[in-house]
């Protein structure tokens, strides 16, 4: 499998420019799109009250995730621009997302050490991705890492939801699933952080730095 580098150096209209008229196509629109979807969740929440339509916002910009992927592969649109930003805009929208559920106090189920977790894991992984790709590693996400970003989602929905004063959402039930996809969450976080870890190793292991 060749690695991000040599992908590029034998494409060189992939991800050739940082900066350029090629970075406005659709996909990198639709990331862009999102992280606007993301501050204007991140307002919502501050200002309380809007609860399910946070919680609607919140998976209209989660959905866009896999469109932006989709599109750019499917056109060869793939950019520089675009490898940085769809990450980083993920990022600030579950942690961003967890951090000002975390300011609306023990009502929403999150707690800072949770937060901390989410939030180190990937200070963590993006900084190791990034070691070993610019050492011609390929460490792209794997599984473990989608299926958190999965249930990290349904987390933020729930919490959403349970601070709405609404029949189902301020039921115990509900605060009981609440619970417990923090907890998943929490749980398949430190997994896949873990997994990324034995799974740098391997690939260091294999094809040790020269």
């Amino acid at each position: 499998m060749n690695s991000p580098a040599e992908k590029q150096s034998e494409n060189p209209q992939t991800g050739s420019e940082l900066l350029g008229p090629e970075i406005w196509n659709l996909p990198n629109l639709i990331t862009v799109s999102r992280l606007v979807l993301a501050l204007v969740l991140f307002v919502i929440i501050y200002l309380e009250g809007w609860w399910k339509t946070s919680a609607a916002i919140f998976i209209l910009a989660a959905a866009t995730d896999f469109l932006d992927g989709y599109f750019a592969r499917k056109y060869n649109q793939v950019t520089t621009l675009g490898r940085i930003l769809d990450p980083f805009v993920d990022k600030i929208i579950i942690c961003g997302a967890f951090i000002f559920l975390l300011e609306r106090g023990p009502a929403t189920g999150i707690n800072a050490w949770f937060v901390l977790i989410i939030i180190g894991r990937e200070m963590f992984i993006t900084s190791l991705r990034g070691f070993l790709e610019q050492h011609g590693r390929d460490f792209s996400a794997s599984w473990s890492g989608k299926i958190k970003m999965g249930v990290q989602c349904v987390a933020v929905v729930l919490c959403l939801l349970s601070l709405s004063p609404e029949a189902p959402f301020n039921s115990s039930a509900f605060f009981l699933l609440r619970d417990i996809s923090i907890w998943s969450a929490a749980l398949i976080t430190l997994y896949s952080g873990v997994d990324y870890v034995f799974r740098a190793s391997r690939i260091l292991r294999n094809k040790p730095l020269s």
